[in-house]
C-alpha cells in the first residue's frame, strides 16, 4: 500500500488527467473531486476513479466538445455535456443552479451527454453553503437489475438531497440504489477480490462474488428491496427529463438533474437554518440500542473521517492503482513533498 500525503494525491490526480488530454482548470476541479472522496474513506470513487476515466477516454472514443448551455426559462436550463466526464458537467450545472436559484428562488438545471457524475453529495454541500436546498439525481447505464429480475435495467442511480444549517456542518443524504456501487466493483476486480454475497448476478442470473462476470454481463441487485427499485426508477426516469435516453447505453449520455430552493421562498432563511440545526440536535441525542454507537445525522461520518484524514495528512492507495497512475501521468512521485 502506498501512504501519500493529500497534497501528493491531488498532484498525482492531477498530473493523470492532464495526461488524459484534460486542462490544468479541467484537472484541478477533477482531482478536487477525487480526493475529497478519499478523505470522506470512499476511495473506490478516489485515486482508483481516475484509472476508469481514463480507460473510457482510450476504450470508448469520443471527440470532446465544449459544454454548452441551453437557456430554457429564467429558472432553468439545458447543460449539453459535449461527452465529457460528468465532474466537469456537473459542475457546470451546480454553478448554474446556485447562480439562478439565488436569483429567482428557485432553479432546474439539467445535464447531458455526460457520464461518472461521481459523488452527488460533493455538490450538495457546495450548494448548502450559499443557504439553498438540492436534491440532485443522476442516471447512468443500465448496471442494476429491478426487484425481482436478474438483469441490468437501471444504473446504480445516486439521489441526494442537501439542507443549510445554521451551525457546523450541511445536513446531506446521498445514496446509491444498489446493494454496491459500480465503482467498488470495478475496484474489486482490479485487485482480485471477491464481491460480498448477495450482492450481484452473473450472465447466467445466478447470484456470483465475481466481479468479472458482474461486469460482463451480469447485474448488480438493488438496494431496498421493491422500495429501493422503486427509488431507482425513479432516479432513472428524472435523468430521462434531461433530454437523455431512458436507458444510457455504454457508458454515454447519462442525465443529471439539479433542483434548487431558497428557503426563503417560504420563510426567513436564517429561522429554517436555526430549524435545520435544532433537528439535527434532536435526532443526535436520540437514545441509542443497548450497546450501539450515538446516533448520527446524515454527513457526519463523512466530514468527521474527513477532517481526520486532513489532520493525519495520509492517503493509502494500493500499490497497483498507485503505479497505473504513475505510468499515465509520466511521475516518478511516491513520498516526499509534492512538486510545485
Amino acid at each position: 500500500m502506498a501512504h501519500l500525503t493529500v497534497a501528493e494525491a491531488r498532484w498525482l490526480a492531477e498530473r493523470t488527467m492532464q495526461a488524459i488530454g484534460h486542462t490544468a482548470e479541467e484537472a484541478g476541479l477533477i482531482a478536487d473531486h477525487l480526493i475529497d472522496c478519499e478523505l470522506r474513506g470512499l476511495s473506490y470513487g478516489g485515486l482508483p476513479r481516475a484509472l476508469s476515466i481514463a480507460e473510457r477516454l482510450t476504450k470508448l472514443p469520443r471527440r470532446r466538445e465544449p459544454i454548452r448551455v441551453e437557456d430554457k426559462t429564467a429558472v432553468s436550463a439545458l447543460v449539453h455535456g459535449g461527452d465529457n466526464v460528468g465532474y466537469l458537467v456537473a459542475w457546470r450545472a451546480m454553478e448554474l443552479s446556485i447562480e439562478r436559484a439565488k436569483s429567482h428562488g428557485v432553479a432546474i438545471i439539467g445535464a447531458n451527454s455526460t457520464w461518472y457524475t461521481g459523488m452527488l453529495s460533493y455538490y450538495a454541500e457546495r450548494i448548502a453553503r450559499h443557504d439553498l436546498v438540492s436534491m440532485i439525481a443522476s442516471n447512468a447505464s443500465p448496471w442494476v437489475a429491478p426487484f425481482g429480475g436478474t438483469e441490468g435495467r437501471f444504473g446504480t442511480n445516486p439521489i441526494c438531497y442537501g439542507f443549510p444549517s445554521a451551525q457546523g456542518d450541511p445536513i446531506v443524504w446521498d445514496i446509491g440504489t444498489s446493494t454496491i456501487m459500480h465503482a467498488e466493483i470495478v475496484l474489486a476486480r482490479r485487485l482480485g477480490k471477491e464481491l460480498p454475497k448477495g450482492v450481484a448476478f452473473g450472465p447466467d442470473g445466478q447470484p456470483t462474488r465475481d466481479p468479472v462476470a458482474t461486469l460482463d454481463g451480469g447485474a448488480i441487485r438493488a438496494w431496498g428491496g421493491a422500495k429501493g427499485s422503486g427509488l431507482a426508477i425513479v432516479v432513472q426516469l428524472l435523468g430521462a427529463m434531461c433530454a437523455s435516453p431512458p436507458m444510457p447505453q455504454g457508458m454515454y449520455d447519462y442525465g443529471c438533474l439539479f433542483v434548487v430552493m431558497s428557503p426563503g421562498l417560504l420563510m426567513p432563511v436564517e429561522a429554517f437554518k436555526t430549524s435545520v440545526k435544532d433537528y439535527a440536535e434532536a435526532v443526535r441525542s436520540t437514545r441509542p440500542v443497548e450497546g450501539g454507537s450515538p446516533v448520527r445525522m446524515p454527513f457526519d461520518r463523512s466530514a468527521a473521517e474527513r477532517r481526520r484524514r486532513i489532520a493525519a495528512d495520509v492517503i493509502e492507495v494500493p500499490d497497483a492503482i498507485h503505479a497505473q497512475l504513475r505510468q499515465i501521468s509520466g511521475s516518478e512521485i511516491s513520498s516526499g513533498p509534492a512538486p510545485t
